[in-house]
């Protein structure tokens, strides 16, 4: 196939489109910059020269291809409205031109739209009020493809896709350890964040573009629930620090935003088991904990 991708200089994108490419898959990508289209080149993509905004460039490069992969999404985390347009306008761009044609339309979410306190499912419903409800229009969005003729899907991402220079939520939380001096959890830790490694993640978004059926959502999730208390001691033993327990409200000027101090706290277990068995998918690369002890997290 010949797939359009947005957002393949991310964190995630390049091992998406090297694992496209390794499959025998041609692969175009999206490109605002010239250092993005110089990246794209060296992973053996044709770049292709936009933005998000810029929605003739979208139009264009899906109206040329097989398959469309979105993983893009930006914008100012102030204007919540704007960002959810923002991606339910790039969304129906990139659908429109594959309607009645059958080819796969996948794009991305995060499993922190599902709610809180239990471990959900594929088939639950995400939480309208919850955390990140914003990337809730972009699956609804994505998935109304499915009954226009297109082999739409979702793929929910979990909060941490680590490996190799991670630039997420875990480098954060390690940057504010280094920086206060203390590795810290809310309340007793023991809220559960689903973890994947961005290998794992790749062929996961390779076999959705390939054989998941119309109006899939998918769950990109290898360990569905790493206790937050186990990820701060960690980093705290790596680093020589002490742990320490913060109350909501200590947490809210100790994290780099208050956002950032309810995510993590966030309690959101998450399973995988009909991605698994839907898609054939068997995540093996190391886990979160591992990743921390032996990779490049906590290098000096």
């Amino acid at each position: 196939m010949h797939v359009f991708v947005t957002g393949g200089t991310g964190q995630t994108g390049p091992a998406v489109v090297a694992e496209l490419i390794a499959a025998g898959h041609t692969v175009t990508g999206l490109a605002r910059s010239d250092a993005a289209a110089t990246r794209l080149e060296s992973l053996g993509a044709t770049p292709h020269r936009g933005s998000l905004d810029d929605l003739g460039s979208l139009r264009s490069g899906a109206e040329a291809a097989d398959a469309v992969l979105h993983m893009a999404y930006g914008g100012d985390f102030s204007d919540l409205d704007d960002m959810m347009r923002r991606d339910r306008t790039a969304i129906e761009t990139l659908g429109r031109p594959l309607e009645h044609s059958g080819k796969p339309l996948v794009v991305t979410s995060g499993t922190l739209v599902m709610p809180t306190g239990r471990e959900s499912t594929e088939h639950d419903e995400p939480d309208p009020a919850g955390l990140a409800a914003f990337r809730v229009a972009g699956e609804r969005a994505g998935l109304g493809f499915a009954a226009r003729g297109v082999r739409a899907g979702v793929v929910r991402l979990a909060p941490t896709v680590h490996g190799p220079e991670d630039h997420g939520f875990i480098p954060m939380l390690i940057a504010t350890a280094r920086k206060t001096g203390v590795s810290a959890y809310v309340g007793d830790g023991s809220n559960r964040w689903p973890a994947v490694h961005r290998l794992d993640a790749a062929v996961l978004f390779r076999l959705a573009l390939e054989k998941a059926p119309a109006g899939s959502v998918l769950h990109g999730v290898a360990e569905s629930g790493v206790t937050f208390r186990s990820i701060a001691e960690t980093i705290a033993r790596r680093l020589g620090l002490p742990t320490v327990s913060l109350t909501p409200d200590e947490a809210a000027t100790h994290f780099v935003s208050p956002f950032m101090a309810v995510a993590y706290a966030f309690d959101g277990p998450v399973s995988s088991s009909h991605t698994r068995e839907l898609l054939g998918w068997a995540p093996v690369h190391p886990t979160l904990l591992e990743d921390l002890e032996h990779g490049d997290y906590l290098n000096e």
